[in-house]
């Protein structure tokens, strides 16, 4: 055969390979339907998707249903969102009809009247919030809930908790600083250091994410940082990732007990998912704080990791026990839900699109073990046993039912 007729030849075949390719991935793209409900709770004001990330969605072929004044407490109007694409739909009810629901508190039972057979929600699961009548009736309308805030990224971290800790973090020497204040009921303290005067003492427990970003802020002020943690690797970590040194110290109670007494701001940023008790300073070490001297509790999300913490509201926000001021308000971003709200986002945005790439969320649950990670219902199955402890309920293991369908 002549070179026309071997170039014909190679160009043919390279046109097929080319053909079954396309028809492949049109075959493994799956349309994705998103609904994003205005949340029941009114304290929440974030929203899981930006209208920059619905009008990408929108434009690789998915549907965005949005709720009503869904993003309007982070300030995104339905006018925005309906140029980017999103439909707006009226009732919760309209948009619970979406294959896929993602919201921004945990799943609640008010919830669940609205959800129909085998849908998929994606949430944050907090086991404090949950409630057994809401799991039951998931598991009846065999409902796929993913807990989002346990979901991992390919390098084995929690996206989600990640980016929520760096603005934890943040907000928290914030917050400190807020209530330190004369016009907050505070002892009139400047947060940080200035010349001639000693800087403000912060304690940290914990040297994960938001205790490092807490770290990072109350250093950027001046202020002379404290870090406890179980771990001497976290604590060595931390110390590698500032650039300096700090002080830092496994929990010994007369050390701790120190660091208390001298401290102006304690801060809690410790998570334990398990919902096994986290407390780490007692009441009775609470007592040997200064009077005016404030807590910000960021982890009673997971029930507190100070004996005298309880939640509180945006509303009321602080209470004050034996002179100190507590702050222990769960969804304290929503604080800054703007700034959340494109955190959450850049985080979904990339999950979605991973999502439909794989073929939908069934093919992306048992390929993706991050994926996997996150589910806690599997067609109404429960597969985490700290769940069913909890509730008495039976449980299976995510990769031998995924490994037996």
């Amino acid at each position: 055969m002549d070179t026309k007729g071997k170039m014909s030849g190679t160009i043919t075949k390279q046109w097929f390979l080319y053909e079954e390719k396309e028809l492949f991935s049109e075959k493994k793209q799956k349309k994705l339907l998103i609904g994003i409900p205005n949340e029941l709770d009114k304290g929440e004001s974030r929203v899981c998707l930006t209208p920059e990330s619905v009008q990408i969605l929108v434009s690789m072929g998915h549907e965005v249903w949005l709720q009503r004044k869904a993003g309007e407490n982070a300030h995104y109007t339905d006018c925005e969102y309906a140029e980017a694409g999103a439909v707006i739909v009226e009732t919760l009810p309209e948009v619970y009809r979406a294959d896929m629901v993602i919201k921004a508190t945990s799943v609640t039972v008010a919830d669940t009247a609205y959800m129909h057979e085998q849908q998929v929600v994606l949430s944050p699961l907090k086991l404090g919030d949950l409630r057994k009548d809401a799991i039951t009736e998931m598991m009846q309308k065999k409902i796929t809930a993913i807990g989002f805030d346990i979901l991992k990224d390919a390098d084995g971290y929690f996206p989600v908790v990640r980016i929520m800790s760096e603005l934890a973090g943040n907000s928290a020497i914030m917050i400190a600083s807020e209530y330190l204040n004369n016009s907050r009921g505070g002892k009139g303290v400047l947060l940080g250091g200035v010349s001639g005067i000693t800087p403000t003492e912060i304690v940290i427990l914990g040297a994960g994410t938001l205790g490092e970003f807490a770290a990072r802020t109350a250093l950027g002020l001046g202020a002379t940082v404290k870090v406890f943690d179980h771990s001497v690797a976290r604590l060595r970590h931390l110390n590698e990732v500032l650039g300096q040194r700090v002080y830092t110290s496994v929990f010994h109670k007369p050390i701790v007990d120190r660091a208390l007494a001298s401290a102006d701001v304690l801060i809690g940023a410790l998570r334990c998912f398990d919902n096994a008790s986290n407390i780490i300073v007692t009441e009775e070490q609470v007592r040997l704080m200064k009077r005016g001297a404030v807590i910000v509790d960021m982890s009673i999300d997971h029930g507190g990791c100070i004996e005298t913490s309880g939640p509180t509201t945006h509303e009321k926000p602080v209470y004050t026990y034996e002179g100190v001021i507590h702050y222990c308000v769960p969804n304290v971003l929503s604080r800054v839900a703007r700034t959340a709200s494109i955190a959450y986002s850049n985080v979904f945005l990339p999950l979605f699109q991973r999502i439909a790439a794989q073929g939908g969320i069934y093919k992306a649950i048992r390929y993706d073990m991050g994926m996997r990670e996150g589910v806690y219902l599997y067609n109404g199955i429960l597969t985490k046993q700290v769940i069913g402890d909890k509730f008495g309920l039976l449980s299976r293991n995510i990769d031998l039912l995924i490994a037996s369908l």
